[in-house]
């Protein structure tokens, strides 16, 4: 590597992805927010982590590495884990591939830093030779690399504090039996107690989970994780341990360690791995004990990109053009856990401006966004989604984003702010796009006033994506390819005479499910003036309105899944299972 002090601002503006004038944008950026430059441009959207990589690859004559090129991959029975410890390689983010002529190997997001060199020169004692890659990319692949293939950190962390042996004989509650809460503070406060729930907290950020259910019967206790929407049994405490957990739970996230009648929810956040997770904890009591749902939210797991969330190119189209009008609604509906949410946060990170007042009024706030205003549910003090709406109205918004609308009053407030100019974006609960419309005529709106305000409505589902890994061609056949084209609805319909299609296998990376994350499915009907018209004089009518929005060349949502298979990104078996009700 050469040895001359080259910045990385000189190397992005060397390399044509940054001017002048967005350097000093993206310096300032990075003084407020504590950061490196590189992050700072990123943020900003002025270049993508892998140009910035590929620019300092070029300049600094820096190899690059990526799990694409398989270079980022260390090598196997080196003993590299042994040479650069774990916790080494988090800090500074970079990762041993490869031990040769005393000369180590390391891929690293900023290879330019000769500091960091230089103390893991000093520290292992070999010649260091340096490839750059993303950071995203090296995290991803020290959490592959540092945890083990075989045993969990739930059964390491259960072998090393005794709990194999056998279970001592616990004690049911009954009704005269006395509450102890100093036993069970200190029994949740115990150093066993604490380091199992770290250990089932750490394999759930490594495992990609989205909630933890930890869940007592007469005879056992279960541990679940829930990965890319299904869930999956895991080393579970054993009984005896089971109360402690839960209080340590409820100390953690600030519950009444006492309350064991009623349901309780709380919050807490933890630090994994470099990044920030918070958890939203619901307690609910059941016959055999309390049972606890942890959900994981993880805002560095999620791409708020517009690009990359799954609409197709029309459906972004319409949904960019809707969320751009000056005033109107913008309803998109889907069962709980569909990413509603997360589809309605890229829009406002897409469209959000220092020259427009962005508001939210959320139960509860998920991902605190830069530059828009979000504001908390709470009901026991009168502030609801209708009287926060009201308040809104007084702060001179642009944008509205409604949680969900629940009820009538919610409904003719966000009617009312759509109407006096202002963007509302909301969601409903109901199983497809158009009978969202149903739903707000049965809450009492006016067909003619929504007629008149409604921009766009649309509805989401996840499908599972296929393991890049392990995912297996095969020839679909016939009636497969016949049902695929005419549901996928594509003009002109796609050449099947080389199509293959893909089924899940399983293997270590994807925790043998065959799947690796999700991705949304859409149906988005815009309203154009024969859907108005439609609304106007068909509220009531599904059939009417979808052979309107036929007319008008919109699909349904089994055409987006289909589309989906037709890439190779998911099975037939996902879509088909997804979207049922189609």
């Amino acid at each position: 590597m050469p040895q001359q002090k080259m910045q990385l601002g000189d190397i992005l503006i060397q390399g044509g992805l940054i001017d002048m004038d967005k350097l000093q944008k993206a310096q300032k950026l990075q003084a407020q927010a504590h950061c490196g430059l590189g992050e700072a441009v990123v943020k900003l959207g002025f270049a993508k982590e892998t140009d910035i990589a590929l620019a300092v690859s070029k300049l600094l004559n820096v190899p690059y590495a990526s799990r694409e090129n398989k270079i980022l991959r260390p090598e196997k029975g080196q003993k590299l884990d042994m040479v650069v410890n774990e916790r080494f390689a988090r800090e500074n983010v970079l990762l041993p591939l490869f031990l040769e002529d005393k000369t180590l190997a390391v891929a690293l997001a900023e290879p330019e830093n000769l500091l960091v060199l230089d103390n893991l020169r000093m520290m292992t004692g070999l010649e260091i030779q340096p490839f750059i890659s993303t950071k995203a990319e090296i995290i991803k692949t020290i959490d592959e690399f540092y945890s083990s293939s075989g045993t969990s950190l739930i059964d390491k962390v259960m072998e090393s504090t005794g709990e194999q042996k056998e279970e001592k004989a616990e004690e049911e509650m009954g009704a005269t039996e006395r509450l102890d809460l100093d036993k069970d503070v200190a029994e949740a406060r115990g150093g066993e107690v604490v380091a199992l729930l770290n250990a089932v907290l750490k394999e759930a950020v490594r495992q990609r989970v989205s909630d933890i259910h930890l869940e007592r019967y007469d005879e056992r206790v279960m541990l679940r994780f829930r990965i890319d929407g299904d869930l999956y049994e895991r080393t579970p405490p054993q009984k005896k341990d089971f109360m402690a957990m839960v209080s340590r739970i409820k100390i953690v996230s600030k519950l009444d360690i006492a309350e064991r009648r009623l349901p309780q929810d709380g919050a807490f956040s933890m630090k994994v791995q470099n990044r920030i997770i918070d958890l939203r904890v619901s307690i609910c009591p059941t016959v055999f004990g309390e049972k606890v749902v942890m959900r994981l939210l993880d805002k560095g797991a999620v791409d708020l990109n517009i690009e990359k969330i799954g609409f197709e190119p029309k459906q972004q189209a319409d949904f960019l053009e809707a969320s751009q009008a000056a005033h109107g609604l913008i309803f998109l509906t889907g069962p709980t856990g569909s990413g509603k949410t997360t589809t309605l946060y890229t829009v406002l990170n897409t469209i959000k401006s220092p020259s427009m007042n962005f508001m939210t009024i959320e139960d509860p706030v998920e991902f605190k966004l830069e530059g828009i205003n979000q504001v908390q549910v709470r009901s026991s003090i009168g502030l609801t989604f209708a009287s926060a709406l009201r308040s809104f109205l007084r702060q001179d918004p642009d944008v509205i984003l409604v949680g969900e609308v629940r009820d009538k009053e919610t409904a003719e407030t966000c009617l009312r702010a759509a109407l006096t100019g202002h963007l509302v974006l909301s969601t409903l609960h109901t199983n497809s796009a158009l009978e969202a419309v149903v739903r707000l005529v049965d809450m009492g709106i006016e067909p003619f006033m929504l007629a008149s305000t409604l921009r766009l409505v649309a509805a989401q589902r996840l499908v599972r994506i296929l393991c890049t890994t392990c995912k297996q061609a095969y020839k679909p056949t016939p009636a497969e390819l016949a049902l695929a084209v005419a549901e996928s609805q594509l003009k002109p319909p796609p050449d099947t005479s080389n199509l293959s299609f893909y089924k899940a296998v399983g293997c270590d990376k994807c925790a043998k499910t065959g799947y690796m994350g999700r991705r949304a499915i859409y149906e988005v009907y815009f309203i154009n003036q024969a859907m108005r018209e439609g609304i106007y004089k068909h509220s009531g009518d599904m059939i009417a309105l979808k052979n309107i929005g036929a007319q008008a060349g919109y699909w349904n949502m089994r055409a987006s899944g289909w589309r989906k298979v037709l890439q190779g990104l998911t099975t037939a078996e996902e879509v088909t299972a997804v979207t049922i009700g189609d």
